[in-house]
């Protein structure tokens, strides 16, 4: 059987076969497509991974503003409360992290510095535990460790799935200052 041109039906399969081979056409289509899975699963990792670091250096530096306070007697003399300690912090976080939803905080004293707290406070199911966080704040001279945990919510469900430490798809953000208090009492 010959075409129109007198050309074999498998000579023109072939021609055709040739033809759609060499034709890139859609090249770059097909190429993307393969790789923009991966490629997407990166990038919002990266911004997961880039938005913890941002938030604890937040944390961290609101700690050490409202801290100040308390190492100078200031605090102390005015009678803040843990509230009101609350309230330093979190003008501090200059509206970046919501205060009312996860925010925790433990101000204690210790006898010396290598009896200061350390650790998460989570229990077996993942679930933050706060029941022995206390305030205070501390007399002249004494060690202070101030602990703050916010939970934070990942913002990417399976993606940051790695990034998760708490149940409910939640990261715990923590950050610590320990310091010995000025003898403002003198």
């Amino acid at each position: 059987m010959t075409g129109a041109y007198g050309l074999s039906l498998t000579a023109c399969l072939r021609a055709r076969w040739d033809s759609f081979a060499e034709d890139r056409r859609g090249a770059t289509a097909v190429e993307f497509a393969l790789i923009a899975a991966p490629f997407f699963f990166l990038i919002f990792g990266l911004l997961e991974i880039c938005l913890i670091f941002i938030m604890s250096n937040v944390m961290e530096h609101a700690v050490s503003e409202a801290s100040r306070s308390l190492r100078t007697g200031e605090a102390q003399g005015a009678g803040i409360t843990q509230a009101q300690f609350r309230e330093d912090i979190c003008a501090e976080l200059i509206e970046l992290l919501d205060c009312d939803a996860g925010l925790h905080i433990d101000v204690r004293t210790a006898a010396n510095f290598g009896a200061t707290p350390g650790g998460v406070p989570l229990d077996a199911d993942g679930e933050f535990d706060d029941s022995g966080f206390t305030f205070q704040p501390g007399a002249a001279n004494e060690i202070v460790a101030v602990r703050v945990f916010y939970e934070w919510d990942l913002i990417t469900p399976y993606i940051s799935q790695p990034l998760a430490n708490m149940s409910g798809n939640k990261h715990l953000l923590q950050t610590s200052a320990v310091f010995r208090n000025e003898p403002f009492g003198n």
